[in-house]
């Protein structure tokens, strides 16, 4: 008792002087569980023009000079900027041209959850939840992408190395950006870090979207848009926390077990909305981000675990659709 006591009087310690640090009060997390099975508009077209428009600005200001560094700079300055919450991510949240999905955290997957648990969870606002190509995205995820992913480009231009780079991105989301915060993991947060740097690389190399030239081209003593930037190259189902699942510490584990147990009920009413298409093939396009293991405790295999041994049977071995039925299947 001692020690957990002790354990929980550390977390909140670190909360506050984290929270002390912050001058600009963030959403720590987001919920993609909440009224999953209702529609968000594709934000995606949205997002693509204003992109498009802003990196069209950068290119006119520094047409003439041929250092890529510093137009690469000059777009997370224009996107990102030392701040928490990046200046993309804050317009996005502004605008009512983008559809999200608002939920507090009295009705989120953190509900009833205590303070010592969810740390800055508990004080701050959730983040809101867009669709972007079809995926569903913590808004929060734009910040990794630009601010996370200028970090992670600037390792990569230093070490050569993508897995060197990753890292230190791991040792971020264990800290103030992830675990240290809140007690979430997100794999999610180093698959938005990682598209950020092929962002920035995108903006010079040729095939770093399989397939599709740089952003730009130098040509006779200026930068020249050449192709526009899509966020459907970027967003994928590994963006989704509620598909590729948080990993929690001690203060929050068995918590969010019994949370995500509880949704079991909804996911039976609608499995499909937890399915991932091609998904060796993401585990394999990410596997050097260092991510936790936690397909365990998503709901398609949470809520069979939790199913009775014999209706477990009937859909192990893909008994005719009328008897699965029965159980409800």
């Amino acid at each position: 008792m001692f020690s957990e006591k002790c354990t929980e009087g550390r977390a909140i310690a670190v909360t506050a002087a984290a929270l002390l640090l912050t001058t600009v009060a963030t959403a720590a997390e987001t919920d993609q569980f909440y009224a999953r099975d209702e529609k968000i508009t594709d934000a995606t077209e949205v997002l693509n023009d204003k992109m498009n428009r802003k990196l069209a600005r950068i290119v006119q200001r520094h047409r003439h000079n041929p250092d890529s560094y510093k137009i690469a700079y000059a777009a997370y300055r224009e996107f990102g900027g030392l701040r928490f919450t990046d200046k993309f991510e804050s317009w996005l949240i502004d605008s009512s041209d983008v559809d999200k999905r608002r939920v507090s955290r009295r009705k989120s997957i953190y509900a009833d959850i205590p303070i010592w648990s969810t740390r800055a969870v508990y004080i701050f606002d959730l983040g809101q939840t867009l669709n972007i190509s079809g995926n569903l995205v913590g808004s929060d995820k734009i910040s990794h992408f630009f601010s996370q992913g200028w970090k992670f480009y600037k390792r990569y231009n230093k070490s050569g190395s993508e897995a060197a780079a990753a890292r230190r991105g791991v040792l971020t989301e264990r800290a103030i950006f992830g675990a240290g915060m809140t007690g979430s993991f997100s794999n999610a947060d180093l698959v938005a870090n990682y598209e950020g740097h092929l962002f920035y690389r995108s903006l010079f190399e040729d095939d770093v979207i399989p397939g599709k030239p740089a952003i730009l081209r130098w040509d006779d003593g200026e930068w020249v848009v050449q192709r526009d930037f899509d966020w459907a190259d970027h967003v994928n189902p590994y963006w989704d926390e509620a598909l590729n699942m948080n990993s929690y510490d001690a203060l929050l584990r068995n918590r969010m077990y019994d949370r995500l147990a509880s949704l079991c009920p909804q996911y039976w009413e609608n499995p499909a909305l937890y399915e991932i298409e091609d998904e060796a093939q993401l585990r394999e396009q990410y596997a050097h981000l260092g991510m936790r293991e936690t397909r365990a405790t998503r709901l398609d295999n949470l809520c069979l675990a939790h199913l009775p041994e014999a209706v477990q049977m009937l859909t192990a071995y893909n008994f005719p659709t009328a008897n699965r039925n029965l159980f409800g299947l």
